[in-house]
């Protein structure tokens, strides 16, 4: 049995418990592979005019009078989510804030923008921010950095001393992502010491699953995902997130309320739904030896290759969603666990997990690197030295076994994560 192979059946024994128990065989030949493609093509989720009309809905500019702000970050989805197609990666960075309170904290960072929190516990308290005409506004870890006025305008003050930057992720193969059943998240935590949260799935009073979306797994819905996402990025309030968070200021009489009366959020999910994986480039022999140098470094116990969806007919999500055939029993190459690990970058944020997340961030998935300049979540990394060079905390072992590699072998490496 080949490398690959046995990388393969390692992931899916421990990761494929719901499929294992229905009597499936599981092997990398039997399982289909989710289709691939920057082509704008649906994926089977919805009908190719359906995806049309969601991806119209997703690049829809918006104004002041339909509902965008009064603060926000940008117009449209589009333009945070747009490289190669409409769902890519962008270059957009968005901002969290908040500070500390009932400790001492010790921040300090290094040239490899590594940080070391020793001595920082405590409780993270979100920012509040301070708008331009004066009015706090608490509870604002996403610091909105557009306004449709000068009175809105938001502003940091200097008790908010942690500081971040995150930068926009790519939406191919999400879908994918959503129908993986919570049992594959849980046994990897087990296996490989990453941390899987339970969140709320927004649509659904009382229901909760694992989450995998926004890089502290906030969501595990790409409907709840939707609705986040357009209060708080784009100042839209919608039937999941009706109340603004900044009022008072920039008032529009033209705008409906909630500023989302067309259903625009099922037309996001859908889009999402419907985005094909990303597609590989070129596997040479070089880039299949670049493969095994990475699995041979350990990397490949947090970017774990593949992973299966539940099968068709599944209902996921408190029933809301059952899985269909376009989905529904397919495997895919995400080069990641979509788990919470410290690996020496976090950046001090606690969003819906326990505040042991402060200085976790979600594994970034692999697929698709070759479409990105700026690397790690906070686009502090512009080169793969120094993304790798940047792993501490739980992937200590994997970044010194990489310092000892050659020129050579780090050049094979390179080729293989340039092909993702």
């Amino acid at each position: 049995m080949n490398l690959k192979k046995r990388t393969f059946l390692a992931a899916v024994s421990t990761a494929t418990l719901a499929l294992l128990a229905m009597g499936m065989v599981i092997t990398a030949d039997t399982i289909p592979e989710a289709p691939a493609g920057f082509d704008g093509l649906t994926n089977g989720f919805s009908d190719q005019n359906v995806m049309n009309d969601a991806i119209d809905a997703f690049s829809e500019t918006e104004t002041a009078d339909t509902g965008i702000g009064p603060t926000y970050n940008d117009v449209s989805c589009v333009n945070c989510h747009q490289n190669q197609a409409v769902g890519g990666a962008a270059q957009v960075l968005e901002l969290r804030a908040g500070h500390y309170e009932g400790t001492r904290q010790h921040w300090t960072r290094d040239a490899r923008h590594r940080f070391d929190t020793n001595g920082s516990s405590g409780t993270f308290v979100a920012a509040t921010a301070i708008l331009a005409n004066g009015t706090p506004v608490p509870n604002r870890s996403l610091i909105n950095q557009r306004a449709t006025c000068r009175d809105a305008q938001e502003r940091l003050t200097d008790v908010d001393n942690i500081r971040a930057t995150r930068l926009a992720l790519p939406l191919f193969g999400d879908g994918f992502v959503e129908a993986v059943p919570d049992a594959t998240l849980l046994a990897l935590a087990k296996q490989n010491g990453g941390e899987a949260i339970e969140v709320p799935v927004v649509e659904l009073n009382g229901v909760t699953a694992i989450g995998r979306f926004g890089w502290k797994d906030q969501h595990a819905s790409l409907l709840s995902f939707s609705g986040d996402a357009y209060i708080n990025e784009m100042g839209f309030t919608n039937a999941l997130f009706p109340d603004e968070a900044v009022t008072g200021v920039c008032p529009n009489a033209n705008a409906p309320a909630p500023n989302d009366n067309q259903d625009d959020l099922h037309q996001f999910a859908v889009f999402m739904r419907s985005l094909k994986v990303p597609p590989r480039g070129a596997i040479t022999p070089q880039v299949t030896s670049g493969q095994a140098i990475f699995e041979s470094l350990g990397c490949a116990s947090c970017h774990v290759e593949t992973m299966v969806t539940a099968p068709s007919g599944t209902a996921i999500l408190g029933g809301s969603l059952v899985i269909g055939d376009a989905i529904g029993g397919k495997q895919f190459h995400p080069f990641g666990d979509f788990l919470l690990h410290n690996v020496g970058t976090g950046d001090g944020i606690v969003q819906n997990g326990p505040d042991d997340t402060a200085q976790k961030v979600r594994t970034m998935p692999l697929w698709g690197l070759g479409t990105r300049t700026q690397l790690m979540h906070d686009a502090q990394s512009t080169t793969y030295t120094e993304a790798i060079e940047r792993h501490r905390g739980e992937a200590t072992d994997e970044e010194r076994r990489y310092e000892r590699l050659t020129p050579a072998q780090k050049s094979l490496l390179y080729q293989f994560l340039g092909s993702l």
